[in-house]
Parts: structure tokens; sequence; C-alpha cells
């Protein structure tokens, strides 16, 4: 059973590790965000990779999103439970079990799935008529990152026809993805590296258009390229996720560049040792934060370093006023990486002004399938 606490508990009260959403902040991201989308003339459909819960992604959506992205039919299935009705699939869904669960999804919202093989539009076809449901496909095109996609050549205007001629399927666009880019530092490389990938997009987009098919969906975008790809005339819609909690890596990203996200999620820990001089021990190990992007940042006191975690225990170095750590004192850290940390909690604390406002189920935790 989970013991959780009320609304209008203080912060402090609130057992640790948790994970800890200031509203505000998080709000005003959400904002940020749609107010880009708009002055510049594109769409958001934010990845819930990173929210992993209806109350984001219908949070996102009042502010003005289409729709969103889900990584995985578990995903799309959970959003679509949660009353989300507009949803991009934004990975391959390969196999007679997932597409019948697909196809489950498709009877209660608008989902749209990617795809990068003449194998898997034939099974997706099949299932179309078996159905007696038409599905929104996309492309899903390699401009770069060298994981899934069609080359942006050839092989993408003959996929893209095959889609067109399948029964029971609606050939609506292209997407790709400048990860390759996103976290680079500098920004005037970051730029040309986005728009590389971009442009091997569009160039796909460019073929397909040209063998008298419409493209009508040119989706792309990442939270460290937001303000690059979402500046290309052509490009319809933006699937940035991060901004909405923001985490270390990004800022360290942004660096001096001018961007308006601020971190709203944190992890809140509790001091349980001091072995000795100069060390402190707290509670959240790598079950509670993610360390693949790097050990995480502790942002409540000055002079505490992380210097690493183990399952259950963080260590770290302490010096000047971190010297006053006391057993029992709570600690906030800045996760490296949001969705990863996320994805091992079950719930959001949200808070406002220091005190609990709501606490949110995770309900994306362990939906990969």
């Amino acid at each position: 059973m989970d013991y959780l606490p009320l609304p209008g508990t203080p912060v402090e009260e609130i057992d640790t590790p948790a994970i800890i959403v200031d509203l505000d902040i998080a709000e005003a991201n959400i904002e940020a965000m749609s107010t880009f989308a708009s002055e510049n003339g594109v769409s958001l459909r934010p990845h819930m990779k990173t929210g992993k819960s209806p109350f984001w992604a219908l949070k996102q959506i009042e502010a003005g999103a289409i729709g969103v992205c889900a990584a995985k039919v578990g995903e799309a299935e959970m959003l679509a439970e949660g009353g989300v009705n507009e949803i991009l699939i934004t990975n391959q869904i390969v196999g007679q079990t997932k597409i019948r669960r697909l196809f489950g999804v498709a009877s209660r919202a608008n989902v749209t799935v990617a795809v990068d093989s003449h194998e898997n539009v034939a099974e997706l076809s099949e299932a179309a008529q078996a159905f007696g449901r038409e599905l929104g496909v996309i492309l899903e095109v390699e401009t770069g990152m060298k994981r899934a996609g069609v080359e942006p050549g050839e092989a993408a205007t003959t996929l893209a026809k095959a889609v067109d001629r399948a029964p029971g399927l609606r050939f609506d666009g292209v997407m790709g993805y400048e990860g390759g880019a996103v976290y680079t530092e500098n920004f005037d490389l970051r730029k040309r590296q986005a728009l590389e990938s971009v442009d091997n997009l569009l160039r796909a987009a460019d073929n397909i258009e040209a063998s008298g098919l419409e493209v009508k969906i040119i989706s792309a975008g990442g939270t460290g390229t937001y303000d690059i790809t979402g500046k290309v005339d052509r490009i319809t819609e933006l699937q940035c996720g991060s901004y909405l909690f923001m985490d270390a890596k990004y800022l360290q990203v942004f660096g001096d560049h001018p961007h308006p996200f601020r971190p709203a999620l944190t992890v809140s820990g509790t001091v349980t040792s001091r072995p000795a001089p100069g060390r402190a021990i707290a509670d959240p190990g790598q079950k509670a934060i993610s360390i693949d992007q790097g050990v995480p940042e502790v942002i409540s006191i000055e002079g505490a370093i992380v210097q690493g975690l183990s399952e259950e225990h963080c260590v770290m170095k302490t010096e000047g006023p971190a010297d006053n750590l006391k057993i029992g004192d709570k600690i906030s850290f800045l996760p490296t990486h949001s969705d990863t940390t996320i994805a091992q909690h079950a719930y959001y604390f949200c808070v406002r002004d220091g005190v609990l406002e709501t606490v949110v189920e995770i309900a994306g935790r362990g939906r990969f399938t």
C-alpha cells in the first residue's frame, strides 16, 4: 500500500526519495513552448516519453498542443485511457500482439504510427482491413542519427507509395529526429548539425511530393533544437518533450544560449549518514535517479558534490555550507536526464509555493511494450 501525503503537506514533510514538481515552473515552461510554436507558425506535439501521464498531456493540449507523441503502444494505451484523443506513435509497431493493441487504441483515439519497412506496412494493412479501421501512417526517415528510419532517397519514396496503395492505410507524411544534435553544446555546431538532419527530412518530403503524393505532416524537433528546427518553414510540428521539466543535461547544453525554460522537476532526498568529515550519504540511489547522462546536481545547498550513486545510496563530497549537513536534513537533486528518472517512480508530488497541491500517478511507468 502506498502512503501518500495529503494536499497541503509542506514539501519538507514528503517522504523521500520523491519526485517533486514545481507547478508554477512547469506551467510556465508549457506556456513558453506554446508561445514559441504559435509565434513561429509551427504546431506542437510534445513527446510523452517525458511526462508519462495524461495529466501533463492534457495540460499541454489545453495550452495549444495539437496532440502528443508516444514512444510505445503501452504509452498510447495509457494516454487514450486518460482522455487524450490525438496520438502519434513515433516507433514501429511490429507483430500481431502489438498491432492488435494498436487498433484497440485506435478505437478510442486518433492514432498515427511511424513505419520504415515494407514488411511493417503489409502487416498494418492486413490488420486495418481485419479491424475495418483506417490507420494514419507516417514514414520515419533516417536523417543522420543511424538509428531506425528509411533512407531519404528513392527508398523513402517507394515506401510512401506502398503506404498509399495499402488498403486501410492513409499516408500522412514524414518524421525525423535530429538526435545527434540535441546534446551538442556549441550552438553554431548544434544548428549546423540540426539543419543537416532537417535537410535530409525535407529531401525525403520533396521526393515524395514529386512522385504525386501529398505530405501533410513533416514532424521533427527535440528540446535541444526547438529554436532551430521550429524556425524551418516547412516543418509542420515539433515533438519536443523534455522542456516540460528540463534537466541538468539540457541546461548544460543551452549554457549561455537564451531560452525561457527552468528546471521544474527535482528529486528530494534525506541525509542518512555522515560517516566521515567531508562526506555525506543521502537516500536517492540509482533506483531513484537515473545516471545515464551523468550524476545529478545538488541544488538546495552549496558545496555538496555528488561523487556517485549505488542502488540505494548517494555519496556526496561536502565542503563549505554543505559541511553543516546533518542526518535527517532534506536535499534537492536535479537529475541529468528527467525521462529515465521519471520512469523509475510511481508518483509526481506537485507543489505550489512549497506546499503539496496534488499527487499525480506516473501512469506511463512500465509502459514500454
